[in-house]
């Protein structure tokens, strides 16, 4: 019979934990403290019998049947969630890491920790674990489990976002290519659109904003008849192509702007792509499956040689309440304030609860140990009574579940993006053209989400203990703790930003 853990501190605290429980019972048995209860119940019940009044009948037997109900209880509770019985045999779950990486949850594996070899002693002890509790720990972990196997699973459209804004053309002479490309085939064909004049969709209107345009390469009078005006080596020089233009001891000749971008391998179009990451090409793939491949590359070749990105959204994908619905100059004075404030803020907010997710798991691993080891002492204190073991029950469980409000913040954090920005979501989806940017030109909306989705590794805990208060489980508060222990942690986070900006320059 195995208790699992799902972490290798866990592991070792919840060792710890059952060690000195065990201990602790153990000195409650030998003094004879633990029998203290029983004297309890009698003067109890005794005191309660003779409270009551005289038209209760026969005070000695009723409160002998008290007694006998009370002591019969305390012995259960003794018997099942008192004595250490069942040997403590430690175990960690195995996980799929490609999965757990797609589904935004996660845990070391054994050979990238120091916890490599199971143990179950510490200096020469063993640990018993009463039946109750190890069937606590089971049904715990097992509900939890199964909750956070049923989060859905999703990309990492954060750091996908932040992969396609970080590509840029490394090569100077590519992007100077580009730059000729924009100069000789690009800047006239979009004059030679303006001046036709031509009825466009919506579609056709979005495309027809950068160098690639499907539109300009389809369409005859644009990129089939403009030219380079500067000889490419890599489309030889052709006597009917080229007519009247110079040849040039290299050979080179001058492609048309449609061979120019579309020629296999010395394309322009080809040679961009190959700036992006194979497997950043293929994330964005597996998520944009509404697309065809041909139109997520050009939407990421969009993206790296825009010179400014290309705004989808104005901010509407957040509901919100400030300002005026027609935004008035001390509106916009006030929000443009504020986003700064926002940015500035972050730099100290986003690390400072960064530092707090990461110690929350463990300060969660310290609160287990501590609720294992006051066990027998609440129990004594208790009388042995059913409802102090129903109450410390429900702190375990309360406590084993916080893992699942944990995975459940990071996965929204990981995958929001995805619900604003994704595709599928009707005629109200906040994008309708496909960018690979996902919402990077909203940053400062998104900031502002950033910082609601740091807080909710506190919130949804607290909410969740609460919530069950609303059943009279008074709980008090048992994960306080959270926030406290990662107040230290969360001060030295903010303060590495203040050290960064203090560095000379």
């Amino acid at each position: 019979m195995t208790l699992y853990t799902t972490d290798y501190l866990e592991y070792y605290l919840t060792l710890v934990g059952w060690i000195i429980n065990n201990g602790i019972w153990n000195i409650l048995v030998a003094s004879g403290a633990f029998a203290l209860p029983f004297l309890a119940i009698v003067l109890q019940e005794w005191l309660r019998a003779r409270a009551d009044g005289a038209d209760e009948g026969n005070k000695g037997v009723l409160s002998s049947m008290r007694i006998e109900n009370r002591v019969f209880v305390a012995i259960v509770v003794i018997l099942f969630a008192g004595i250490p019985f069942i040997p403590v045999s430690l175990a960690t779950i195995k996980f799929d890491t490609t999965r757990s990486a797609q589904c935004q949850v996660s845990v070391p594996q054994p050979a990238d920790t120091g916890w490599n070899t199971s143990y179950t002693a510490l200096n020469n002890q063993s640990a018993l674990v009463p039946i109750w509790w190890f069937f606590m720990h089971a049904i715990s972990k097992a509900i939890t489990g199964a909750a956070v196997a049923a989060i859905p699973c999703g990309t990492d459209l954060r750091q996908m976002r932040m992969d396609v804004d970080a590509t840029r053309i490394n090569d100077p002479v590519l992007a100077q290519e580009v730059a000729d490309f924009t100069h000789d085939c690009y800047g006239p064909a979009r004059a030679k659109l303006f001046m036709n004049r031509p009825t466009l969709s919506d579609d056709q209107m979005n495309d027809v904003t950068w160098i690639g345009a499907r539109y300009f390469l389809t369409t005859a009078g644009f990129y089939d008849t403009y030219h380079s005006t500067t000889a490419r080596t890599a489309w030889p020089y052709n006597a009917s192509r080229d007519a009247g233009l110079a040849q040039v001891d290299s050979g080179g000749g001058y492609p048309t702007c449609q061979q120019w971008w579309n020629d296999g391998g010395q394309g322009l179009r080809s040679r961009l792509l190959a700036q992006v990451a194979p497997d950043l090409l293929s994330r964005i793939g597996k998520w944009a499956g509404f697309l065809s491949k041909t139109a997520i590359d050009d939407a990421v070749i969009r993206a790296v040689v825009s010179p400014q990105q290309q705004k989808m959204n104005q901010g509407a994908v957040y509901a919100d309440y400030g300002g005026q619905i027609d935004m008035t100059l001390p509106n916009m004075a006030a929000r443009g304030t504020s986003d700064l404030g926002l940015a500035v803020g972050s730099m100290g907010f986003l690390p400072a609860m960064d530092v707090v997710r990461q110690a929350l798991p463990m300060v969660l691993s310290f609160l287990k140990m501590a609720l294992v080891i006051c066990i027998p002492l609440v129990l004594l204190f208790g009388t042995y009574e059913l409802k102090g073991l129903v109450t410390v029950s429900c702190v375990e469980f309360a406590l084993f579940f916080v893992d699942f409000w944990f995975q459940l913040a990071r996965w929204l954090d990981s995958t929001m993006l995805d619900a604003l920005y994704g595709w599928g979501f009707g005629a109200g989806r906040p994008q309708a053209n496909f960018d690979p940017l996902i919402g990077l030109n909203n940053t400062f909306g998104d900031m502002l989400m950033n910082f609601v989705m740091a807080t909710m590794f506190i919130v949804l805990p607290g909410f969740w203990v609460a919530s069950l208060g609303w059943i009279g489980l008074n709980l008090g508060n048992a994960l306080r703790g959270l926030s406290d222990s990662t107040v230290d942690a969360k001060n030295a986070g903010r303060s590495g930003t203040g050290m960064i900006m203090k560095m000379p320059k």
